[in-house]
């Protein structure tokens, strides 16, 4: 289907029934994908192989969420950090920092590091420069403040050696690395390892995922694609392009991960046949790294 530029061609097809307003935050887990739809407040199970879905609605726009170590996910969303029992849609308000800013900010993208705490960002809705920041709910439920002055908290991900954070903040247009200590969660020295504007990109860095080789995959809000870096040189090694122009995350997922998953939304004017859909593609001969939970 679309082209890619270098490497070897890969195959791109839609996965589930789904069309979601704006899908989101994709992670893999138990032989399944995860992911959100932020407009409609709804969290999903996807199953690739039969290709069934489940959905929980959480009655709230709903950014992001992760698996937890000990039974159901946390999600964040409007209200804060909150834990969900998948079972019996039980929920648990664990951290809100922003009460104030609930009419202009929202909880947006997130993960868990490699030692079980969950990083989750905000947004500004209303884009006030600065307005927003990055939070990391540590194993014994406290919250820190990790970064100040944020616009729109985007991806995160961790090297494989869990001594480096990448963070996206969107309207930046850069993907951040910070020296990343995994025994206290401790960030410092930030520099800019890739800086998307330089490489000709007028859309927006979005999610991001990591694979083994150390390289970071960033879906491009209203880019319609997929690029891959390395964030040691700052070079684009390759870029997928899809068929819709709200890409918005991906996630490397399969029994081999190897699998690349990507979210999308719809777009406020276009009208295009997949927006909305999860993709999935093979054949791009990398594979991803597992993801972590929350251990609190």
């Amino acid at each position: 289907m679309p082209h890619e530029t270098g490497m070897s061609a890969h195959t791109l097809q839609t996965i589930g029934t789904r069309t979601s307003k704006w899908g989101e935050g994709p992670i893999w887990w138990q032989d399944q994908l995860i992911y959100v739809d932020i407009e409609a407040h709804t969290l999903i199970r996807l199953d690739p192989e039969t290709g069934t879905e489940q959905t929980w609605n959480v009655g709230e726009r709903i950014g992001t969420v992760v698996p937890r170590a000990s039974g159901g996910v946390l999600y964040a969303g409007d209200t804060g950090i909150v834990a969900l029992d998948l079972s019996t849609g039980a929920k648990q308000a664990l951290a809100d920092p922003e009460p104030e800013k609930r009419a202009t900010n929202r909880f947006n993208d997130g993960k868990c590091d490699p030692a079980g705490r969950f990083w989750a960002g905000t947004l500004s809705l209303v884009k006030n420069i600065g307005d927003a920041n990055l939070y990391m709910l540590d194993t014994d439920g406290t919250l820190q403040l990790k970064v100040d002055e944020v616009t729109n908290s985007n991806g995160i991900c961790w090297s494989a050696d869990a001594t480096t954070m990448y963070y996206i903040d969107t309207m930046t247009k850069q993907i951040r690395a910070y020296d990343y200590d995994n025994a206290s969660g401790a960030i410092s020295n930030a520099t800019i390892a890739v800086d998307t504007g330089d490489h000709g990109y007028a859309s927006s860095p979005d999610g991001m995922t990591i694979d083994a080789n150390g390289n970071l995959w960033v879906a491009f809000c209203h880019g319609g694609c997929v690029s891959c870096f390395d964030p040691t040189t700052g070079k684009e090694l390759r870029k997928v392009e899809l068929p819709c122009l709200e890409t918005t995350a991906c996630a490397f997922g399969g029994p081999n991960l190897d699998r690349l998953f990507v979210t999308t939304g719809i777009h406020s004017k276009l009208e295009e046949a997949d927006a909305g859909k999860v993709f999935v593609i093979d054949g791009l001969g990398v594979q991803g790294v597992p993801a972590f939970a929350y251990k609190g």
